[in-house]
């Protein structure tokens, strides 16, 4: 069976003492690591005795929180939820899976294992996003990877919500499936409604500029500016030193005004680095301005280079193919600026 189609069997129990039968059902998601996502099968077996909702295979809390979000979400949208017990496997089970892009793969498992979601002979297919209380399916982080890694695992069809389809329709060569609701999810992978169009066309999200500056606003400076051009066209580090007031943070928020458009490939890596952070508005394309970043010095060692327990991406990462730009630099410390290898 190829990866990600939607699998349903039965499991009988043991010959002793009265069968417990149950059914299990397997959908297609995927889990963030740092920038990049992996394909994570979620395994939902139901099966009857006593009504329970376990989850496992390294969740975290947010994950385990679903059960009442998948819950209520499937009785509000109008479907029956089994009164038996169901177990929620995520596998692999040594990756750790945090947010709340689960909620609908796992509500479309337990609707696959009560027959609500028909077994699909189709391609393969993928499916995150995050499930609101009446059923509504919410934008989640982090869609533009999966999309790149179904690419790149050859799966070619990508269920996510439409706050997500702009920035993954970018992809080539995987098939972007948009559902509102739940019950549209289900109708869409039924095959008894047609894939909804866009309700408009997507804008281009555009990293926010610190200023509306541009170099035409400079006077003087001329080698200030010249350095600056130099840099911008090797891509090399800048230094400006002098006194107060002689406008060298102008000089930097003026920077990329002369920078170059970013290229296809180039916004594509800076849209995935940006949509793991969860900074991509809804409904909005790719980035196609080169970012510019300028943290406070008080921000933190993980913060500025990324890390932390759960991988995120800094303040640095975001800067990617655009500026980083650090105002006052002394008050940042040789921690910051030169950070300990652990």
């Amino acid at each position: 069976m190829a990866p990600g189609l939607y699998h349903k069997e039965r499991i009988d129990g043991s010959a002793a003492g009265p069968k417990n039968r149950g059914v299990l059902a397997r959908i297609l998601s995927a889990a963030l690591i740092g920038i990049e996502a992996v394909l994570v099968r979620v395994e939902v077996d139901v099966t009857s005795g006593l009504p329970a909702f376990t989850t496992v295979g390294l969740p975290d809390s947010a994950v385990r929180e679903s059960r009442e979000r998948v819950r209520t979400a499937i009785r509000n949208a109008g479907f029956a939820f089994p009164p038996d017990r169901i177990t929620v496997n995520l596998a692999p089970a040594d990756i750790r899976k945090e947010g709340a892009a689960f909620d609908l793969p796992i509500a479309l498992g337990i609707l696959a294992a009560t027959g609500a979601l028909a077994a699909a002979a189709g391609e393969p297919y993928v499916v995150v996003g995050e499930l609101a209380l009446d059923g509504q399916i919410q934008p989640v982080r982090g869609a533009l990877a999966v999309g790149l890694t179904c690419r790149r695992c050859g799966v070619p069809r990508l269920l996510v919500p439409v706050g997500n389809r702009a920035e993954v329709a970018a992809v080539t060569g995987v098939r972007v499936l948009a559902a509102p609701t739940l019950r549209d999810a289900v109708s869409l992978l039924n095959g008894t409604a047609p894939d909804p169009a866009p309700d408009d066309e997507p804008t281009a999200e555009a990293a926010p500029p610190a200023d509306e500056l541009d170099f035409s606003d400079v006077r003087g400076q001329q080698h200030a500016k010249r350095a600056l051009e130099i840099a911008a066209a090797g891509a090399h580090n800048v230094l400006l030193i002098g006194p107060p007031g002689g406008g060298k943070t102008m000089l930097a928020r003026c920077l990329p005004a002369i920078l170059p458009p970013l290229g296809e490939e180039e916004s594509l890596e800076v849209s995935t680095i940006w949509s793991v952070a969860g900074l991509l508005t809804p409904r909005a394309g790719l980035v196609t301005t080169r970012p510019f970043r300028a943290p406070h010095h008080t921000i933190s060692v993980p913060g500025l280079v990324g890390g932390g327990s759960v991988p995120r991406p800094g303040e640095a990462t975001l800067a990617h193919r655009g500026v980083l730009f650090l105002d006052e630099l002394p008050p940042y410390g040789a921690q910051r600026l030169r950070p300990r290898a652990p």
